[in-house]
């Protein structure tokens, strides 16, 4: 008699404090599309956490989940999942695993069997009759007003692009912008201290350069791959650049030559004078080309 009330009260005693895991599925048959939903409790938490499977992705695959809610207290798991089957046929939701702790918890599984109830007979008639309706100017501006914006705005950026292309890029290599920047590289030549240093062989080279480069940009002859002597003969066929410019382009580079090869010497004076009269040329060349356009128009 002992033996049995120690038994009975080890097995309350164990049910009290064990996890309780009941579930309920709400149809065992079902339309297609139709909504259906199972719903699992755990009782007996005593605080512990419960493990699962994430949001909508409880279900076997075959099952389209609409939503799954969860809620939990210190005591209570309950989880109600909403779903669909848009196939024919008997399907099976397997026993569910839910961790309680140290313990595995499972569902018992369900069969359901999914039926389309449309017949092949059944005739489907619409509501109402259809309806001719006249569509006025706003209806049709509603209707392809997105088509209009987008192609007026492909020809605005068509426009943009051929503006620029005519007159922005123009605007970049235009003779003020030319001048400014030359003016920059042979500010930066002087920063070098060649002059001050006797470093005439340097300060030559970089001059010419930049003289050749100037001319190339700003009166397009090609003074970047013409020999001095060439360019000299050039410039006086070509009549662009004026004869008190042709002078000091050509006395600047034939001394240049003359230091390239180590056959002059130049004095700090020599050198100071033709970097002004390359920086006088550089901001005079604007006057030329102002004479070489009034004599185009003439």
């Amino acid at each position: 008699m002992k033996k049995l009330l120690f038994i009975l009260s080890f097995l309350i005693c164990a049910n009290a404090f064990s996890q309780i895991l009941s579930s309920n599925l709400e149809k065992k048959t079902l339309a297609l599309g139709e909504v259906n939903s199972i719903i699992v409790t755990i009782n007996n938490l005593h605080n512990e956490k419960v493990l699962a499977a994430p949001k909508n992705e409880l279900l076997p695959f075959h099952f389209e989940e609409i939503k799954d809610s969860i809620a939990q207290n210190p005591d209570i798991y309950y989880r109600k999942i909403e779903f669909s089957v848009y196939e024919e046929g008997k399907f099976t939701i397997p026993e569910l695993e839910f961790k309680v702790g140290g313990q595995v918890l499972k569902t018992i599984p369900y069969e359901i069997e999914v039926l389309n109830t449309a017949q092949k007979a059944d005739q489907i008639n619409d509501i109402m009759n259809n309806k001719e309706v006249k569509l006025e100017a706003k209806d049709y501006w509603e209707l392809y007003k997105f088509y209009v914006l987008a192609a007026l705005a492909v020809i605005a950026l068509i426009i943009a692009i051929v503006m620029y292309m005519k007159w922005g890029r123009k605007s970049k290599s235009s003779p003020a912008v030319a001048t400014n920047q030359t003016l920059k590289e042979l500010d930066s030549l002087k920063k070098k201290k060649y002059i001050e240093e006797g470093n005439y062989r340097s300060f030559y080279v970089e001059l010419i350069d930049i003289s050749r480069k100037f001319i190339t940009k700003q009166y397009h002859l090609p003074a970047d791959v013409l020999l001095t002597d060439d360019l000299i003969d050039l410039m006086k066929k070509n009549n662009t650049i004026s004869q008190e410019n042709e002078k000091v382009i050509a006395d600047v580079f034939l001394r240049g030559d003359l230091v390239k090869f180590a056959k002059t010497f130049p004095d700090k004076d020599s050198m100071e004078k033709d970097f002004a009269d390359v920086r006088d040329f550089v901001k005079r060349s604007s006057k030329d080309l102002e004479f070489e356009n009034l004599r185009k128009d003439a």
